[in-house]
């Protein structure tokens, strides 16, 4: 983020081609929702000049501006005398001790993520009265007076990777609601599998009807309305972005028969808010009133504060309909809103709330939370679905896990209690129902710092498929991304990515050039980063599979390592965790590498886990493998050891594996002979859940017979005597 002055009045030197441009260039009128004040614009990539005319009687000191969702500004410039600041939500806002008077003017220079559509703004005075709002077009400059790219090692030219944003593809659909439109008509259009927060606008063959933004799906909702001069014929309804790709759809528009509209009996309506809003929609806002009138909507918060008003035309029939759509900002608050819409001769007033997108909301009962104390965590997700929960600690290792059955009003309730030498840190909570995903953040002795979380859609992907990442972190902050192969090479130039003022994001990537194998995304911030694999192009493995675990013997809440060979290299197996009555606990999709190795350490024994004999299973195309595994009581308060069969290979000699539960720090171990003589002494690291399994190979010169071993941790202690062969 950068700022700095220029003399009053000056422009900016931003780009020699676009200063160029400006000269050439009429400045196309902007899209404004009062006559007060004007915004116009022009723009080259990401590169954008707003300029603020005041054609008001008040003084203008404070330009706020914000895009829609999915975009971000990355930096600003002002004319000398003003100031600029980029608030948590996203907002840029200018001020200056010196207004703008009426019939001035000021220029403010500003780059964005990505290309955008349109800016939204608003003017205040001193005293924060609104002066103007507004959603303001921007005009960009013709591609024929853009010089193209250099070509670059000879391979050619284009932007890099990161600008490449798919918009349209071949899955995406949409459809006209309803299936028989007439001439002068209101349609609703559903869209699917668009490119998310995304701007389109929709055209009726050659004229364009609306515009609208996909949601985070790549889905939408809008309604338009067909043209009256439209002729009743076959006709192309067509969803265009702005580089001109579009999806089209054609069927026939039917011819409306004349009706007499009585004045007196059109009834005031309105039509287009829905009871529930979510941040950065779009609301096309119509309905009736006295013919040939107006209508006034005024619009207020929960608190009786005016935030808007809009006036529209009632045409001869009695239909009005708001010239531009209502955009839901992304820092708006959430909470009631109303507005009141009157036509001189009756009002109305109609409600909505504005919400949250999220599908999973879920929160901690506090963020700070102390040694001992239940980390409690209440809320909602999608009723009568299975939610996955999963709790990390701050070195990013899981050490809980539940599957919840939702209720019909999705309730969920998650907790785990720590121990007094349980690991400080930040705690994150994984819910997972479906494609939907939140990390939710609590702290042991200090508050949370979210770290930087991401997760792709799914583990493998078809070649020219969208992979589709979810990030998580600090509000508003930058990270990077860069994806590497299987032989370290880099696929793509660094990636930065903005995250949204909630701290979250998506970034998609097109894997048409990626050739079968596995690959590595890993993002940064400074010195901390965090990596994830994913595949491309695998298949099932054909061959034989052979599995194992490191251990036979599990408590509730241990780890789970899974270790393996295939007959085959770079190819995909399912595993799945069984419990004692045959149900499926848990499944993964998991990997091969090119040496046909597998190791997974994704599965850990659920908290409730019953006692009892569970199996591990692996699937391949044609082949599976199991392991049985048993499931114990949890272990009584003190200290247990024992000693088990090694897990070394039998070319290491002979050799045993000492396993100790409930340790409260690192311990000692004393191997002693039945009649006191001591015989060889280690040192063992205990885990967060108190557990150490430390082979010890037995030396070759040790006599066979009876023999003790003893282990202390400084609190507790215990013993245990075997036999040595």
């Amino acid at each position: 983020m950068y700022m700095s002055r220029s003399s009053i009045r000056g422009i900016f030197l931003i780009a020699p081609v676009l200063l160029f441009s400006i000269t050439v260039l009429a400045v196309l009128p902007s899209d404004v929702y009062a006559q007060e004040a004007t915004v116009s614009s022009i723009g080259l990539e990401e590169t954008v000049i707003l300029e603020l005319t005041n054609d008001a009687d008040a003084e203008i000191s404070v330009l706020r501006i914000w895009l829609y969702e999915g975009f971000n500004f990355e930096s600003f410039k002002t004319e000398s005398g003003w100031t600029a600041q980029k608030n948590s939500a996203g907002v840029v806002i200018f001020t200056s001790p010196e207004p703008i008077k009426t019939g001035e003017s000021v220029k403010f220079g500003v780059k964005t993520s990505m290309p955008v559509e349109y800016i939204n703004w608003k003017a205040l005075d001193g005293e924060e009265n609104v002066i103007g709002l507004a959603r303001t077009i921007i005009s960009h400059i013709p591609p024929q007076l853009i010089p193209p790219p250099p070509i670059i090692n000879g391979n050619g030219t284009g932007p890099p990777p990161e600008k490449i944003k798919l918009s349209i593809n071949d899955q995406s659909t949409f459809r006209i609601i309803p299936e028989k439109p007439s001439i002068g008509s209101l349609i609703r259009v559903v869209g699917e599998n668009f490119g998310a927060s995304y701007g389109f606008d929709f055209y009726v063959d050659d004229n364009k009807v609306g515009a609208f933004n996909t949601d985070q799906d790549g889905n939408f909702i809008t309604t338009v309305r067909i043209p009256e001069d439209q002729e009743a014929d076959r006709t192309d309804f067509i969803v265009r972005d702005k580089d001109g790709a579009e999806k089209k759809v054609s069927m026939r528009i039917e011819a409306v028969v004349d009706r007499i509209v009585v004045e007196q009996n059109v009834p005031l309506t309105v039509n287009g808010i829905q009871e529930v809003i979510r941040r950065g929609e779009s609301l096309i806002i119509f309905g009736t009133g006295v013919p040939n009138g107006a209508i006034t909507a005024t619009i207020t918060t929960n608190q009786g504060e005016v935030i808007n008003t809009r006036t529209a035309e009632i045409d001869a029939k009695g239909s009005w309909e708001l010239d531009e759509p209502i955009i839901v900002p992304l820092d708006s608050q959430l909470g009631k809103y109303s507005a009141t819409i009157t036509d001189g001769r009756e009002s109305k007033t109609v409600s909505w709330t504005i919400e949250s997108d999220k599908k999973i909301v879920i929160l901690p009962t506090t963020f700070r939370y102390s040694h001992g104390e239940a980390m409690k965590f209440n809320g909602t997700a999608i009723p009568n679905t299975p939610i996955e929960l999963i709790l990390e600690d701050p070195r990013g290792n899981e050490i809980a896990s539940r599957i919840i059955h939702t209720n019909n009003l999705g309730t969920v309730e998650f907790s785990f209690t720590s121990e007094q030498n349980t690991l400080e840190g930040t705690y994150t909570l994984i819910a997972s129902q479906g494609k939907y995903k939140e990390f939710i953040y609590v702290g042991l002795e200090e508050l949370p710092a979210p770290p930087i979380r991401f997760e792709f859609d799914k583990l493998n992907y078809k070649s020219g498929e969208i992979a589709t990442i979810t990030l998580s972190g600090e509000e508003s902050e930058i990270i990077n991304l860069i994806i590497v192969d299987s032989s370290d090479q880099a696929k793509n130039d660094i990636i930065s990515i903005t995250l949204q003022p909630d701290g979250r994001g998506v970034h998609t990537i097109k894997l048409s050039d990626y050739s079968p194998g596995i690959y590595t995304a890993v993002v940064s911030k400074g010195s901390t980063q965090s990596a994830e694999i994913f595949t491309v192009g695998l298949k099932l493995t054909p061959g034989d599979i052979e599995i194992r675990t490191t251990k036979l013997d599990y408590h509730r809440g241990d780890s789970i390592l899974i270790l393996g060979e295939v007959k085959g290299s770079n190819s995909l197996l399912k595993i799945n965790m069984i419990n004692p009555d045959g149900e499926i606990v848990k499944t993964r999709t998991t990997f091969a590498d090119k040496n046909g190795k597998i190791t997974e350490d994704s599965f850990r024994i659920p908290l409730d886990a019953q006692k009892g004999e569970w199996t591990i299973n692996a699937q391949g195309a044609s082949s599976f493998d199991n392991v049985k595994i048993d499931v114990l009581e949890d272990a009584t308060e003190g200290m247990i050891v024992e000693i088990r069969e090694s897990t070394l290979p039998a070319s290491h000699g002979k050799s045993v594996n000492i396993h100790i539960f409930g340790a409260r720090q690192n311990v000692e171990m004393t191997i002693l002979s039945i009649d006191g003589q001591e015989v060889a002494k280690l040192k063992g690291t205990s885990t967060r859940d108190g557990e150490i399994n430390q082979p010890w190979p037995i030396p070759k010169e040790i006599v066979p017979g009876e023999y003790i071993i003893r282990v202390t941790d400084g609190i507790d202690s215990a013993e245990t005597t075997f036999i040595i062969p």
